[in-house]
């Protein structure tokens, strides 16, 4: 059934998008099956999360595979001088690997190990074709969105302190050092999602099935309820409403984004050198092409899941969980993608799925059930106060930012409670060890 889902909701995203004129998720991941991939490091960790289901001989030989077909890929682009069209060299070798499973799955295993392997193949596969949803996601929102809302939450921002102002000019004066190390933080954000969920995965080739609840449910849900509220609460950034969009970082980053000039759709050019007005918000129209993709900041989502899950990890995983998510947020904000608005909500939004997921695993009781409706109602008050209070928010800033700060403060404790009772509540009651009986 969930395959079933999967497969009608690619299939509606591919028409939606033939629609509009370009290619779909579908017909862009086959394409990879020849083309140079868009992202090869994401094809090479979705490879590695298929790879959990295997021995280590079975390992080996599939990346060795891997790299074979990639090796013979990269000869003939060079005889035939082939240009990858700005495309990733290598990554078609574990596309061919991943498939391949998927065959031998169908046509050499049966029973539980036919189940097994295709849903390691199902992992990777839902990875790979996330990010060519999310592109889809994305060219829906610039199409079907004239108008967005970043006035509004520019506004209410000031309540925050314009954080994305402040970390703009950070960011700025770390030059293309501190840019670029961002840079490649934040695009391979799923990369390190894979690492940790290797971590969490890696009993499932003894153990002979998935855990439970793992990272890359909670990846994959905020993947697929997130981009609705692009939708709902249209937001392109501050770097393009108040900027000069991604011309801005042209000059020192070394994988500039080939996106068109936006500057004659921005209110002025005022980021991050000057802070917006705090006048009287309205909706702007915007160009066709930028992504309405603020609202929640999905990348802040994603790498607090990474955080939550790698708190029961060993200290290397932990730290790398929390500069993950700490570089994340400086990301987001330095190079002008989010407000502080957006970051918060981001994190409200997670909390509140990664207990709803936890819930539903366990069984639905009263302490998850208020944790989901605290999270929620939080959720949703964010984005009404967002849209209706934006003006009183910045007129009132000693007010309204504490009380932001506190509605996600009050989240962040609810789930660490609740989720604290769920471990002890579940965790084995130890045995007395055997006492010597007296002769």
């Amino acid at each position: 059934m969930a395959a079933l889902v999967t497969l009608g909701f690619l299939v509606a995203l591919e028409f939606a998008a033939r629609h509009h004129g370009t290619p779909g998720p579908i017909t862009l991941q086959v394409r990879e099956v020849v083309h140079a991939p868009k992202s090869g490091g994401l094809l090479y960790a979705a490879m590695a999360l298929m790879t959990v289901v295997l021995t280590w001989r079975e390992r080996f030989i599939a990346v060795g595979a891997a790299i074979g077909v990639d090796l013979a890929f990269l000869l003939v682009r060079w005889a035939v001088d082939a240009d990858t069209a700005g495309g990733h060299p290598f990554g078609n070798g574990a596309l061919w690997v991943t498939l391949g499973a998927a065959v031998v799955a169908v046509t050499r295993r049966t029973g539980p190990e036919r189940v097994l392997l295709l849903k390691g193949v199902g992992l990777a596969l839902l990875l790979m074709a996330g990010r060519k949803t999310g592109d889809t996601w994305l060219l829906i929102t610039s199409k079907t969105r004239p108008t967005v809302l970043d006035q509004y939450v520019a506004t209410a921002d000031h309540a925050l302190g314009n954080p994305s102002w402040l970390a703009g000019r950070i960011v700025e004066a770390t030059g293309p050092v501190g840019f670029n190390f961002l840079d490649f933080v934040y695009g391979n954000l799923a990369v390190a999602a894979v690492v940790a969920a290797l971590y969490q995965l890696r009993h499932v080739v003894a153990e002979r099935r998935f855990p439970r609840h793992h990272l890359v449910r909670t990846f994959l849900v905020i993947g697929l309820v997130g981009p609705a509220f692009y939708m709902i609460f249209p937001v392109v950034g501050p770097l393009f409403a108040y900027g000069t969009g991604t011309e801005h970082w042209a000059a020192v980053s070394l994988w500039a984004p080939d996106m068109p000039p936006s500057e004659a759709w921005a209110v002025a050019n005022l980021w991050p050198g000057t802070l917006p007005p705090a006048g009287t918000p309205q909706p702007m129209p915007f160009d066709g092409i930028t992504p309405r993709n603020c609202m929640p900041s999905l990348h802040t989502a994603w790498a607090t899941a990474i955080f939550i899950h790698t708190r029961g990890g060993p200290r290397l995983l932990r730290f790398a969980g929390t500069f993950w998510l700490v570089a994340t947020l400086c990301a987001t904000l330095g190079f002008g993608y989010h407000y502080g608005a957006d970051l918060i909500a981001g994190v409200v939004f997670t909390l509140t799925i990664e207990a709803a997921l936890r819930s539903y695993d366990r069984g639905w009781d009263r302490a998850g059930i208020r944790l989901v409706a605290h999270g929620t109602a939080v959720f949703t008050a964010f984005l009404l106060s967002y849209r209706w209070l934006p003006l009183e928010m910045a007129r009132y800033p000693w007010v309204a930012g504490p009380l932001l700060l506190l509605a996600t403060a009050s989240v962040v404790h609810g789930y660490v409670r609740t989720t604290a009772q769920w471990s002890r509540s579940t965790a084995p009651v130890r045995q007395p060890e055997p006492q010597p009986e007296p002769a």
